[in-house]
């Protein structure tokens, strides 16, 4: 396999203290297109370049997906030097933000984790049946006795954010430190116009979330002839068209004026953009792992960045 150079950590997450790999691990996809294998064989070739947030949900394959994660903690011993980031809010036998659920799923995914802690809970959608008040104070508990270290949100509109940053202050609470959102070249209005002002404001760290639109983005998917791997990438299909097609051009030209990849060169766009800590890369297998890990170190000019906004603008 394609050798990939160490890259040290240098990237803050907002105010909460944790410096992240540029890139970050999406495990929505362990547990159901990668096997126990090929799940292994990625996060082994993340954590050896120096990787080290890994990004999942209670929900993501029925739970799979934190059950593989923690397989591979036990075996590693790297816990310590891991970021483990996990939703709560969506799996079926825990919905919603109440507090006894908020406790109920954090316990099932500590055990699904095998870890004592989870660096960044999230809650997975908002929950507008239940007060913020009883949902922040539930995970401020959760902190006190060390099960969670911080408190992030995805999914959330900016609104939302600023009342429960609000709330949070006036309880006196550990609030919100970082927000999820999707952001990308063809999904750029409902963070930026949104979700960026209050991130701006309150020092929050943004993790990018399907940063290359469901793989899109790689360059795989040009025509309705071409189909994916697993139904997981099947969204992709929704941008091919004429906006698609244009960002698909303005990534080839500079793959070829750089040398780097078309995915690279749209992961190394996000890393230019100030508040963004660290995208959440989603990948089938540690091949197309290899081909994105050197985006950390595409430096994209400004007016390459200038082309990619024009490009991508709605």
């Amino acid at each position: 396999m394609t050798q990939v150079a160490w890259t040290p950590v240098s990237r803050r997450i907002g105010n909460t203290g944790m410096a992240v790999y540029p890139l970050a691990l999406d495990g929505s996809v362990f547990g159901w297109a990668a096997d126990t294998a090929a799940t292994a064989e990625a996060i082994d070739l993340f954590v050896g370049v120096g990787g080290n947030l890994i990004s999942t949900a209670d929900h993501y394959a029925g739970g799979r997906s934190e059950v593989m994660i923690g397989s591979w903690l036990r075996r590693s011993q790297q816990r310590d030097h891991l970021v483990i980031a996990t939703k709560v809010g969506k799996h079926p036998d825990a919905l919603g933000l109440h507090a006894d659920t908020i406790r109920r799923a954090v316990d099932a995914s500590l055990e699904r984790l095998s870890t004592e802690y989870i660096d960044l809970l999230s809650f997975d959608g908002d929950d507008p049946s239940v007060p913020l008040e009883e949902s922040l104070t539930a995970v401020a508990e959760l902190i006190a006795v060390g099960k969670v270290h911080h408190l992030s949100a995805a999914g959330w509109t900016g609104e939302r954010l600023r009342e429960a940053i609000s709330v949070a202050h006036r309880l006196e609470l550990t609030g919100i430190t970082t927000v999820l959102a999707e952001y990308n070249l063809l999904e750029r209005e409902p963070y930026e116009s949104d979700i960026a002002p209050v991130a701006f404001a309150q020092d929050l760290g943004v993790l990018a979330r399907m940063p290359l639109a469901y793989g899109y983005l790689l360059g795989e998917f040009r025509s309705r002839a071409d189909r994916p791997a697993s139904p997981i990438f099947a969204p992709a299909l929704q941008y091919i068209g004429r906006r698609g097609n244009k960002v698909l051009a303005a990534l080839d030209d500079l793959a070829w004026e750089t040398g780097a990849s078309v995915g690279q060169i749209a992961l190394a766009w996000l890393l230019s953009k100030p508040l963004v800590s660290a995208p959440i890369i989603r990948v089938k297998d540690a091949r197309t792992l290899v081909d994105l890990l050197p985006a950390v170190d595409v430096d994209l000019t400004f007016e390459q960045i200038e082309r990619l906004d024009r490009v991508s603008e709605r």
